[in-house]
């Protein structure tokens, strides 16, 4: 019984550590997506940071925000300010079950440049 617990434990363990599999594009591909009506675009960014500079295309929606509301029918794309934010909430994403999620590398500082 303890070799089946310590199985399950193991498993459970392996699940939580396997990569997320996450699209990622650069600053010039997201330019060229921007008016794609089959993508949901958000911000991960605290509502200061994007109060401060944004991209009018992307809403707010800071990290540790509900993403369940999110449409699971359609590529939601995530920036932040440098990539690692976004990074983040891309992998909660995959763990709600969506399917389509694109990590923005770089993020805002990347865009600026």
């Amino acid at each position: 019984m303890e070799w089946f617990v310590i199985i399950i434990v193991a498993a459970f363990i392996l699940w939580r550590l396997k990569p997320a599999n996450v699209n990622t594009i650069g600053a010039s591909e997201l330019k060229n997506i921007l008016q794609d009506q089959d993508k949901v675009f958000i911000d991960v960014r605290t509502p200061g940071e994007y109060k401060a500079n944004h991209i009018p295309q992307f809403q707010n929606l800071p990290l540790g925000s509900d993403f369940t509301k999110l449409p699971k029918d359609k590529e939601i794309v995530v920036i932040c300010q440098s990539g690692m934010r976004s990074s983040q909430a891309c992998k909660q994403l995959k763990k709600l079950g969506y399917e389509r999620v694109t990590n923005v590398r770089g993020g805002m500082n990347a865009w600026r440049n």
